[in-house]
């Protein structure tokens, strides 16, 4: 297959969709680097957008890193472009994480409707810290977001009513110790920007979210004790539909793999119209995230997936694509 021509437009899609995807506290871990010669973008770690107490290992970075991986995916298919991904190209240099190689034109196997789907639903997927009405996502949704992560090789446990007690009890407890460090906190806050911020990184106040009036649903406090305006309290709904993301293996590349499939996932739920938020709380203590795992062997849990039907999230700032623009390599 010859290399495509990848123009500034095409270029600026690519990354618009790329910065997209979300992350931890939106830290956006990633920049690009464009080689021209092959026409292979390059994704790079960031270290200094990373959360040293909250994610020591950089899984959660990985993970993010992996969601854009994987919109840059949907970009490069949509533009008409088949991309090749090799995930951790150069054992030597720590911080590239993948490498995408474009070439073109995709396959009569690809089904252009669907990846227009996916495409669009890119911009329009926002985290939603909101209360969702209670309605049921349909077994054959649930059933597609599963089927979305065994693509991307993760799979997704849809726990009964039972274990999705246990899960968010250990989500509040993972909560509970995060508000009792003070060096978590003061993590957490930094990644906060005040109104009327040009940062382009971090959540807004406005995008924080309300508690748990009854508190069943254990949603993340960013701010701790601080004497900051909150939103008041409002009653989530009473049986919260959630899912548990794992892999198979804990290794990088198992991260950024599991990475694209929670954007998989993510997007397939947006283009049903069903609102999402994360709850990565117990991930963050290794006691916490071994007990969420299912009784099998060789279950890792990555991230736990609230989703159903309710309010738009909130829009989290990104980085403008001066910040972000790749770098042409040297002949």
């Amino acid at each position: 297959m010859g290399i495509p021509n990848l123009d500034a437009p095409a270029l600026e899609a690519l990354l618009a969709a790329a910065v997209a995807a979300p992350s931890l506290h939106n830290t956006q871990p990633w920049r690009f680097r464009l080689s021209p010669e092959n026409q292979v973008l390059e994704v790079r770690a960031v270290p200094s957008r990373s959360l040293p107490l909250a994610d020591p290992d950089g899984r959660a970075l990985h993970l993010s890193v992996g969601a854009a991986v994987f919109n840059l995916r949907v970009a490069a298919a949509h533009l008409g472009w088949h991309p090749d991904v090799l995930l951790l190209p150069d054992p030597g240099r720590a911080d590239l994480l993948a490498a995408v190689r474009l070439t073109g034109p995709t396959g009569p196997q690809d089904h252009r409707g669907r990846r227009t789907d996916l495409y669009d639903s890119i911009a329009r997927r926002h985290t939603s810290r909101m209360p969702f009405t209670g309605r049921p996502v349909p077994d054959p949704l649930v059933a597609e977001m599963a089927t979305a992560a065994h693509t991307e090789g993760a799979q997704l446990h849809l726990p009964d009513i039972t274990g999705t007690r246990r899960l968010l009890r250990l989500t509040a407890v993972a909560e509970a110790r995060n508000h009792a460090d003070p060096a978590r906190i003061a993590e957490s806050r930094c990644w906060i920007t005040p109104p009327g911020s040009d940062r382009p990184y971090g959540i807004p106040v406005a995008a924080l979210g309300p508690t748990d009036a009854a508190g069943r649903m254990p949603m993340r406090d960013f701010t701790g004790p601080l004497p900051v305006p909150h939103p008041p309290a409002l009653r989530f709904e009473r049986h919260a539909q959630v899912a548990l993301l794992w892999t198979s293996y804990d290794r990088p590349e198992d991260w950024l793999r599991a990475g694209q499939a929670l954007q998989h996932v993510l997007l397939t739920a947006t283009v049903h119209g069903v609102r999402t938020s994360l709850l990565h709380q117990a991930m963050e203590w290794p006691d916490l995230r071994a007990a969420t795992g299912l009784a099998r062997r060789r279950c890792h849990p990555q991230l736990l997936i609230r989703f159903g039907y309710g309010p738009d999230g909130g829009r989290t700032p990104r980085a403008r694509g001066d910040a972000v623009s790749p770098r042409r390599a040297s002949p």
